[in-house]
């Protein structure tokens, strides 16, 4: 299996170990495998008698086909260990009415980012000496909260490799923040920027692109890679939690072998619904997949009318991990839809007017596939309070959004199908607007507001994020965003 660049200048097929190790094609396109692996019923029957480990490694090695079998089982092994994700790594709830809650929270972070970046380290270790590499890798990430703290976490002294994380200051919930200001390791570090994600992304996108700064770095004896959802490696395990779903489902009578299901997701870097429509690609009999946006609605006025435009409004909202403007990952639904010229060329717009305008006919076969959705604050607080009061499930704000979009979907399309909607946060990690949404009660901070919501819903605070109260800081800096670039050429130097 060779992968090649979504935007086809840099066509030549490589490995799924290079493909990792590098992150972004040469020509600022992603990775994406020349074909899609199948996945038959039959394998699909095997899959759903076997622990999430095995299907992991049996997923993955479709996929990374430079890599063995065992290879990949014992890195699922190490990753999903059960002192790390408990029983079940990604359980399903029964919420009544069809849906069916995929919880992917239960990691380190308590983040569904836990359910890529424990074992993509691993597999990014491999990936260097299958490449021979033996520069040190820096994992440069930009994140509006949660892929942050669950990178710092999984290269957390990962030999071989230092970590680069740059939040925007005012975009991130507390807890978010001081997760990461608290994180240990020898070869970590942690900057707030003065802006949004999109302003960190955009400038992680720059020193990517930048020669310069690539030949300064290997001067340093240090080379550049990704830990966001551009990089293959993170974003193929999220295929395998939706895969094994539908077993979970099938295993437990819920479904019949080859009966179709919806999924719904909230995002805003398009990457985890992306790992889905791959799912559906391979043969998981999905049918609709929900695109569920919170305010910044720029992915449901793409899916609705195919201009996908970022000049607008950005909003602060309470489900901040889905403040995105610059959604990365659409870039490989258009490849996989559209093929790499016609995605080249909306890049290009994108790029030079910071918005594009799909034909007609291409947006008709996106819509073959996708809906989206988006969920204002009000809906977004209701929704909390009404899961909480009649399903007794207390559920953070994201999901929050998508519990919501399905809710219209099934309306609107009058859905028969039953539907999975990940759960992707702990409701924890955004406690103060999951207290304020069930009591209308602001409470005197967040981090009170964790044990505020710990008294009014007896349900334990994830230790993950309890033991932030009893940690000192160590990463407190806040650069401008026009100074990432000497800020990653110090840390290197470090």
């Amino acid at each position: 299996m060779n992968y090649v660049s979504t935007r086809g200048i840099d066509n030549k097929g490589v490995s799924s170990a290079y493909a990792i190790k590098t992150g972004l094609a040469s020509d600022g396109g992603l990775y994406m495998p020349e074909s899609i692996p199948t996945l038959t019923n039959a394998e699909i029957t095997s899959l759903s008698d076997m622990p999430y480990t095995e299907r992991c490694a049996t997923i993955l090695s479709k996929f990374l086909t430079d890599y063995t079998y065992d290879e990949l089982l014992e890195d699922a092994k190490g990753a999903y260990s059960e002192a790390k994700f408990g029983s079940s790594p990604a359980p399903l709830t029964d919420l009544g009415d069809g849906t069916y809650m995929l919880e992917l929270w239960h990691g380190p972070t308590s983040a569904f980012k836990d359910m890529a970046l424990q074992i993509m380290p691993r597999l990014f270790v491999r990936a260097l000496r299958k490449c021979d590499e033996h520069r040190c890798a820096m994992i440069l990430v930009a994140t509006s909260g949660d892929t942050g703290k669950a990178a710092l976490e999984g290269y957390r002294d990962v030999p071989g490799t230092k970590i680069k994380v740059f939040y925007p200051t005012g975009g991130v919930s507390e807890v978010q923040k001081l997760q990461m200001q608290t994180q240990e390791g020898e070869n970590v570090s942690v900057s707030g920027i003065v802006g949004n994600f999109d302003d960190a992304q955009t400038g992680v996108k720059r020193i990517f692109a930048d020669p310069v700064m690539r030949e300064k770095l290997n001067a340093e004896g240090v080379f550049l890679s990704s830990a966001n959802s551009i990089n293959w490696g993170r974003l193929v395990p999220q295929i395998v939690y939706y895969v094994s779903a539908y077993c979970d489902l099938l295993k437990t009578g819920k479904i019949t072998l080859g009966e179709a299901i919806d999924v719904c997701v909230p995002t805003g870097n398009f990457g985890n619904i992306f790992a889905a429509y791959i799912a559906k690609l391979m043969g998981l009999p999905i049918g609709k997949l929900v695109c569920a946006s919170n305010k910044n609605n720029v992915l449901t006025d793409f899916l609705n009318t195919g201009v996908y435009d970022r000049n607008r409004e950005f909003y602060t909202t309470m489900s901040p991990s889905m403040d995105i403007l610059i959604s990365s990952n659409l870039e490989r639904l258009l490849y996989v839809t559209l093929g790499a010229e016609k995605t080249r060329g909306y890049m290009t717009e994108l790029t030079e007017n910071g918005r594009y305008a799909l034909k007609e006919c291409d947006l008709a076969l996106i819509k073959e596939n996708f809906v989206g959705y988006y969920t204002n604050e009000d809906e977004c607080q209701r929704t909390v309070k009404a899961i909480w009061e009649k399903k007794n499930c207390l559920i953070d704000t994201h999901t929050a959004v998508a519990i919501h979009a399905t809710e219209c979907y099934m309306n609107d399309f009058k859905a028969e199908r039953k539907v999975v909607v990940a759960s992707t946060a702990s409701a924890y990690k955004f406690a103060r607007d999951v207290y304020t949404s069930l009591t209308e009660r602001d409470p005197d901070g967040d981090l009170e507001a964790l044990e505020a919501l710990n008294r009014l819903t007896g349900i334990d605070i994830p230790t993950p994020l309890s033991s932030i109260l009893t940690k000192s800081a160590r990463h407190t800096g806040v650069i401008d965003a026009c100074e990432m670039e000497d800020a990653t050429l110090a840390f290197a130097r470090d």
